[in-house]
């Protein structure tokens, strides 16, 4: 995926000058020979920070070297000024970790009292109001350290995306989904740009590739895609149209941005203007890392591609859509073993998710747009999206909203797609997500998040929570276990 950013580490270590400098540079050089060895390219700044001079140096160092993402390594007690003054002057994801002593036959002139100076960095952190990535427990030998680099990459990758991301929106939300009508402004304050048009301006340009000579390939490219469960060949010249019309929109309007995302209007008036539904080519651009959220959900597609950086894998965004009947529980209780009738839902959307997300795949017409727009006639303009089975595995829905107040606020849970048969249309699937009922009640419904969630295929919530925290986003839920409450649920069962 060309859309997400490629993280390029660098370490750089610190020494108390009353410490052995040599002690830093020899744990340093562990730590990259460490990363090495497990396949983490790391870049190894030479520069050991002691005093405000060796920031300037190092900080000269990392951007020759092109890094975007440091880790300050404390080789032992570390000088708590310099270290986060070098934080506070790069400007891009940081990480804070310490050095380990190694031995007990190593403890007089080999004891770098690193647990300790993490103290001094942490206090030194909050006078400068940063928010560095520290890990659940920031000290380790070489070996362990690099275990937490390889961590940091993929919360970095979030915090990177995001610096140098554009949202561009398509048309006002639609009637009555006043859920995806979250206020912007937090938006800027991640740093993320957006641009918004109306629908007229996207059938303008959609108008305007009518003959545009690389439909018959894009064409050809999606019929090759769909096989055997392309159903309607013809639409396929429409889609082909429209993919290209977002493309070149993308490439005419990212400006200063180096990331772009997609929040577009889809119905109803999409149906009969442009002539189909929109979700097979949403599902062609989320596999190449490029979202797009339904019904101008500026805050979903962005959790889409927040969800796309942690794992390097494409998302989707579904409907949290209905009830499991107790039938299909009980007819499968094999399959649902260690899950309760209410940790089950079933996520839905109208055929927005990447042909590899399915388990089996074909294009159909959208049948609640069937309904409203074209009742009592053979499918038409409701043509384009691409359902099936969402195939089994891990999965992390997570979502990152804006309140009325303009608060951040987020959700991370884990559980998996269940491989049982949905027996339903649209793209959809069987969810298993320990505690669901509960967290549905006091998170999904006690903090009004909206109905979306976008779908990261693996279990990534170390990875999101981490970066949450990393944006300054405060309230952060998860789906509390038994017995552990949350603020305002009911103790009396």
């Amino acid at each position: 995926m060309k859309n997400i950013p490629v993280v390029k580490m660098g370490i750089v270590a610190v020494s108390r000058d009353c410490f052995p400098i040599t002690l830093s540079e020899r744990r340093r050089r562990a730590v990259v020979e460490a990363c090495k060895n497990k396949k983490i390219d790391i870049v190894e700044i030479n520069t050991i920070i002691e005093n405000e001079k060796d920031v300037l140096k190092a900080l000269d160092e990392l951007k020759v070297a092109g890094v975007n993402a440091l880790v300050i390594y404390l080789g032992n007690f570390g000088p708590e000024g310099p270290e986060t003054m070098l934080a506070q002057k790069f400007g891009s994801p940081v990480m804070f970790v310490a050095a380990a002593e190694e031995t007990e036959n190593d403890l007089i002139d080999g004891r770098g009292d690193a647990y300790c100076g993490m103290l001094n960095a942490s206090y030194n952190i909050g006078l400068r109001k940063l928010r560095p990535y520290i890990p659940e427990y920031p000290v380790g030998t070489a070996e362990e350290v690099a275990d937490m680099i390889a961590e940091f990459e993929n919360v970095a990758r979030i915090i990177i995306g995001l610096s140098r991301l554009k949202i561009i929106g398509f048309g006002p939300r639609p009637q009555d989904f006043l859920a995806c009508n979250a206020p912007i402004k937090p938006l800027y304050d991640l740093g993320i740009e957006i641009m918004e048009n109306s629908e007229l301006d996207l059938f303008e340009s959609f108008n305007n590739h009518k003959d545009d000579p690389r439909i018959e390939s894009v064409a050809q490219d999606m019929a090759k895609e769909l096989g055997s469960g392309n159903n309607f060949p013809k639409v396929l010249y429409k889609l082909a149209q429209y993919e290209l019309t977002l493309q070149d929109w993308m490439e005419k309007h990212i400006g200063a941005s180096e990331y772009v995302i997609f929040a577009n209007k889809c119905w109803p008036a999409f149906q009969t203007q442009f002539g189909f539904v929109p979700c097979y080519v949403n599902s062609r651009f989320a596999a190449r890392g490029i979202p797009i959220s339904c019904e101008v959900d500026i805050y979903g597609a962005l959790s889409e591609y927040i969800a796309a950086c942690a794992t390097c894998l494409p998302p989707t965004i579904l409907d949290i859509n209905n009830t499991v009947p107790k039938d299909m529980y009980e007819n499968n209780k094999d399959k649902f073993a260690g899950y309760k009738h209410t940790d089950l839902f079933m996520g839905f959307h109208c055929g927005n998710t990447p042909i590899s997300c399915m388990k089996s795949a074909s294009m159909k017409y959208q049948l609640i747009m069937h309904r409203l727009l074209e009742p009592d006639k053979e499918p038409d303009i409701t043509r384009g999206t691409l359902e099936g089975t969402i195939r089994p595995g891990e999965i992390t829905i997570f979502r990152l909203q804006s309140t009325a107040d303009c608060k951040l606020r987020s959700y991370v849970a884990e559980g998996e797609v269940i491989d049982v048969d949905p027996k339903s249309f649209g793209g959809i699937g069987v969810f298993a997500i320990k505690e669901m009922g509960r967290f549905y009640r006091y998170v999904l419904i006690e903090k009004r998040f909206p109905h979306h969630t976008a779908v990261a295929f693996d279990h990534a919530g170390k990875t999101l929570f981490a970066a949450m925290r990393m944006l300054g986003v405060e309230d952060i839920d998860f789906n509390r276990p038994a017995g552990m409450l949350y603020k305002n649920e009911n103790p009396f069962k």
